[in-house]
């Protein structure tokens, strides 16, 4: 028996417009209930109030917002790559969700010209 399902988004040439604390809201709001999960804490990391001479502009990868949303079943991350417009997504949770729908509603959300997907189920055992 499976303990859960997680989708794994990798987004590419994203509208950056939408890498913010405001419209990343608005996202894992409507994704939650699209999916239909009951969403509980949520927290932010970006460069939101930071001095610009303290951002590593020099290193691409860190710079953007990062969220982890949890879910009364598990948890969302996300982390944006504001200067790559890149997206990484994983929603994990125990209750089945459509990953199709999730995928499609993100993509467009965000507006991804590209887009890489995975969806593991967790907790199986490998049948030997």
């Amino acid at each position: 028996m499976a303990y859960g399902k997680e989708l794994i988004l990798d987004m590419y040439d994203c509208d950056i417009t939408k890498f913010n604390r405001i419209d990343i809201k608005k996202w894992l709001n409507e994704l939650c209930v699209l999916i239909d999960m009951n969403q509980v804490d949520l927290y932010f990391w970006d460069y939101e109030g930071v001095e610009p001479s303290k951002i590593p502009y020099d290193q691409p990868h860190l710079v953007g917002t990062s969220a982890v949303q949890f879910i009364t079943t598990s948890d969302i991350v996300v982390h944006t790559l504001d200067m790559l417009k890149e997206c990484y997504i994983n929603i994990f949770s125990c209750k089945e969700f459509d990953a199709e729908i999730a995928t499609e509603f993100t993509k467009n959300y965000f507006e991804a010209k590209e887009i890489s997907t995975k969806v593991l189920i967790r907790g199986e055992k490998s049948k030997k």
